[in-house]
């Protein structure tokens, strides 16, 4: 098990259980005591918990793993569903992304279709995005136009929030949204961990013909603190061949089309 995933486990234990015992993360994980102690010493110092004798406690930050370490998980899956999310956007049209790993992705995936380029070598499809991370990916991109909201940098995900981000998706129109969500069932619908990234997200989702929501089946059927939107407003689900029709089903009875990649 590589670093990353470690920590991601680790955390999810700390979410789970509000601490963690060395050397019982040690045998859930498969790994030795003193590589628990190394990888706890390590994210207490980045203050993602705080340390005890033969553990950890929970820290604010514990259920928030910063987006440079979830790159590892289920990456296969992601980028399966990246691809499928990349293929909806037509040629000329407006695409907002929020931020996020799987969004990252298709923001990679749109950038490399062969097919998305215009004449003369301007930009063929517009993106809009609050992410810092996928605006620098894409603005050396000449086939893709980059728009950055404004607003103040949230670590965890590299995503711009607050007024100043807010200003600017009131002034434009989106043909798609392409969200990334902490969690999706049919009662709350989508839902993000941060109620900041949430009110962006709706509000990107509001401004947008089509929202199309990018989810691994592990986010399927839970929750997270603040509402994205309502199912009824999300117009497709991408999700991976992990995700079984017993899962997906009220999903698609409520209205949504499924894909599965």
């Amino acid at each position: 098990m590589k670093r990353p995933e470690r920590w991601n486990a680790l955390l999810d234990l700390l979410a789970r259980d509000g601490r963690i015992d060395v050397e019982e993360a040690a045998a859930e994980l498969a790994v030795s005591a003193a590589t628990i102690r190394r990888d706890l010493d390590e994210l207490a110092q980045q203050q993602m918990l705080t340390r005890t004798r033969g553990g950890a406690v929970a820290h604010n930050l514990s259920y928030d793993l910063p987006l440079r370490y979830k790159t590892a998980r289920r990456a296969s899956e992601k980028q399966r569903i990246a691809a499928a999310a990349a293929r909806m956007a037509e040629p000329g049209s407006i695409v907002g992304l929020n931020g996020g790993t799987t969004t990252t992705e298709v923001a990679r995936a749109l950038s490399t279709r062969g097919d998305l380029s215009a004449p003369g070598g301007g930009p063929a499809v517009t993106v809009v995005t609050n992410a810092l991370n996928i605006a620098n990916e894409l603005a050396v991109r000449p086939q893709v136009k980059i728009v950055l909201t404004g607003g103040v940098a949230r670590p965890q995900s590299f995503e711009l929030m607050g007024p100043l981000a807010t200003g600017v998706l009131d002034q434009v129109s989106l043909d798609l949204a392409i969200l990334g969500v902490d969690a999706l069932d049919t009662v709350q619908g989508a839902t993000a961990h941060h109620e900041g990234e949430a009110s962006i997200n709706h509000l990107m989702a509001g401004r947008a013909t089509r929202v199309v929501v990018v989810a691994d089946s592990s986010k399927l059927g839970r929750r997270a603190f603040a509402r994205i939107c309502a199912l009824d407003e999300i117009d497709v689900l991408i999700t991976d061949t992990g995700a079984d029709e017993e899962l997906v089903a009220p999903y698609t009875e409520a209205g949504v089309r499924v894909v599965r990649a």
